[in-house]
């Protein structure tokens, strides 16, 4: 995959399809396959570049700690690198959070932007939620390990979870990728830990979609109102069976809904 400097880091990044660029970015712990489960439906008919972000995958893991606003200027460093004026901007939870600070600081190049189980600002209750990932990666000293005994259980519905079939899947995808380093978790978790766009909402001026899992509680629809009031225009979609993980868990409907609201906002 190919690898453009930006700023004091490598970035990795992967390209499928043509059309519009749609810009993907992915959750904490994670890489650029995170959007597997979206590439068959988006690739045809958009330009998706799905990055690895500081501290995953492929991209360099310079010593933290990490910000969600450091994190935006990178994705919009990349575009620069790639030519990319305007983009669709997507991005699920820790790549949610990043999007609101690309969509306020860079207004003029989001066409569009989703914001996948998206927060304006942690509280206590996703504050206890990382602390305890942080300390089950630390206690297992495997990043991988401590996601899958931690963090999985969170992104699905019981029923989901249920599915060993399904859950075996995804446990197995993700020991396949790239292990990110200890320090690498721990400095996203700091960005998580201190991300608070509560002020910049009000400059978000691109059409936005907010979308979350009637059954999430990690960022959960206690978030969607101050999202909605803060964004001018903004969009809900709500999916009633899915969790924290929408975009694996229901991939067919979060690929529906999602495409809708593209199709809806061409450049």
């Amino acid at each position: 995959m190919p690898q453009v400097q930006v700023g004091d880091i490598s970035m990795n990044y992967e390209e499928q399809g043509e059309g519009e660029p749609l810009v993907l970015m992915h959750y904490t712990s994670a890489d650029n396959a995170s959007w597997a489960f979206q590439y068959g439906d988006y690739a045809p008919r958009y330009r998706c570049i799905s990055m690895d972000l500081r501290g995953s995958g492929l991209t360099d893991k310079p010593a933290g700690p990490y910000s969600t606003e450091q994190c935006a200027e990178d994705v919009v460093g990349l575009m620069d690198a790639l030519g990319l004026e305007r983009a669709h901007v997507a991005g699920m939870s820790l790549g949610a959070a990043i999007g609101l600070w690309i969509a306020a600081r860079h207004p003029e190049r989001v066409v569009s932007l989703s914001l996948h189980s998206g927060w304006h600002r942690t509280d206590a209750f996703l504050r206890a939620a990382l602390e305890t990932w942080r300390t089950i990666a630390q206690a297992r000293g495997s990043v991988p390990e401590g996601v899958i005994e931690s963090v999985l259980p969170w992104c699905f519905t019981p029923e989901t979870y249920a599915n060993t079939e399904f859950i075996d899947t995804i446990e197995g995808f993700i020991r396949s990728r790239p292990e990110q380093p200890l320090d690498a978790f721990l400095s996203q978790c700091d960005a998580v830990l201190a991300h608070d766009a509560s002020g910049v909402l009000g400059d978000i001026r691109a059409p936005t979609l907010l979308t979350y899992g009637r059954h999430d509680q990690v960022t959960s629809l206690r978030f969607a109102d101050p999202l909605m009031s803060g964004i001018k225009g903004a969009e809900l979609a709500i999916f009633e069976d899915c969790s924290h993980a929408g975009l694996h868990e229901n991939a067919a409907e979060f690929n529906s809904v999602t495409l809708d609201f593209l199709g809806r906002h061409a450049a």
